[in-house]
């Protein structure tokens, strides 16, 4: 059995106090928003009690699901980077960049540089001297029989929007790797920041071309989809070429109990290969409540399509 930890925006703070220069940009209105809003319902250690039950659960993988920073300052990226160092060794910790971390031009270039180890193909040993590697995507990972595709939609966008997109090479690659994937009969788990289903956020902070994604799980098949963004836990299908294709979002990994979003979660996966197919169980640990502990807040099961189930359209 593989077990899969998912958690999603972490949203890595505090701020460190920006030059005047870095905020003549979209970044001014995130900082505000930040010393306004967010840092008062983001804080305190609900983070780090999150992430030390989740290591005591021991998964076999991690996938963090973008967003982990705010305002994309160049000490956040890199301080992200010692963050990922502290959860878990590149092999078994797989990230995909959100709208955040893409906040201003330039800087989805820098998070892809930093995190690097974290979202390649399996080689995570230091660069030859003088090179500068960056992830490219989509990525795959292949542990026991699962495949771990890591699709970025973070792009920047212009202020008070929160987009995201997918791009048609990327989509073309996307179809490819997942057909490939699928004659390898592994367990797809696709990895993007913003959701593909319809409806699933507000106009100027959709993924622009979920429609495209739709169309490449619909057309080649996954067993599951997983996202963040939303700050919400979810739980939709989208078509694929065998059934239904769960999608999961989990709430912010950093949002404190009491707010007008769901308090920080984590969700845990067991993945088992079975006669039939594939098995899998989904547990939700989180806050319920200030000043308790995370637990276990529900379990259900996952149906995966099969295929020779259902015959696509």
């Amino acid at each position: 059995m593989f077990k899969l930890a998912h958690l999603s925006d972490p949203h890595l703070g505090p701020l460190p106090d920006p030059k005047l220069l870095q905020l003549f940009s979209k970044r001014l209105l995130g900082y505000l928003n930040w010393h306004r809003n967010r840092s008062r319902i983001m804080g305190g250690s609900y983070l780090d009690q999150l992430v030390a039950d989740m290591k005591a659960k021991l998964p076999d993988h991690i996938a963090v699901t973008g967003d982990l920073v705010n305002i994309a300052l160049p000490l956040e990226i890199s301080g992200a980077r010692t963050w990922l160092e502290e959860i878990g060794e590149p092999e078994d910790v797989s990230v995909v960049p959100g709208n955040h971390d893409a906040y201003v031009p330039g800087a989805v270039r820098r998070a892809r540089a930093a995190w690097w180890p974290y979202m390649s193909d399996g080689d995570t040993k230091a660069p030859p001297a003088g090179s500068r590697p960056e992830a490219t995507f989509p990525y795959v990972r292949k542990r026991d029989g699962i495949a771990l595709v890591g699709v970025t939609t973070g792009r920047a966008s212009a202020p008070w929007f929160a987009t995201g997109r997918v791009g048609s090479d990327q989509s073309k690659r996307l179809r490819a790797v997942l057909e490939e994937l699928g004659r390898q009969e592994l367990f797809r788990v696709v990895m993007l920041h913003h959701p593909p289903f319809r409806h699933a956020t507000r106009w100027h902070k959709r993924l622009s071309d979920a429609s495209r994604v739709r169309a490449v799980v619909k057309r080649a098949g996954a067993e599951l989809i997983l996202h963040g963004h939303t700050h919400v836990d979810s739980f939709e299908e989208i078509d694929g070429p065998n059934g239904p294709v769960p999608v999961v979002g989990v709430p912010s990994a950093i949002s404190a109990p009491g707010g007008h979003k769901p308090a920080a979660r984590y969700n845990l996966f067991s993945i088992e290969k079975t006669q039939d197919g594939w098995s899998c169980a989904m547990q939700e640990h989180g806050f319920d409540a200030p000043d308790e502990p995370v637990k276990l807040l529900n379990e259900r099961s996952v149906v995966i399509p099969v295929a020779g189930q259902v015959t696509g359209s």
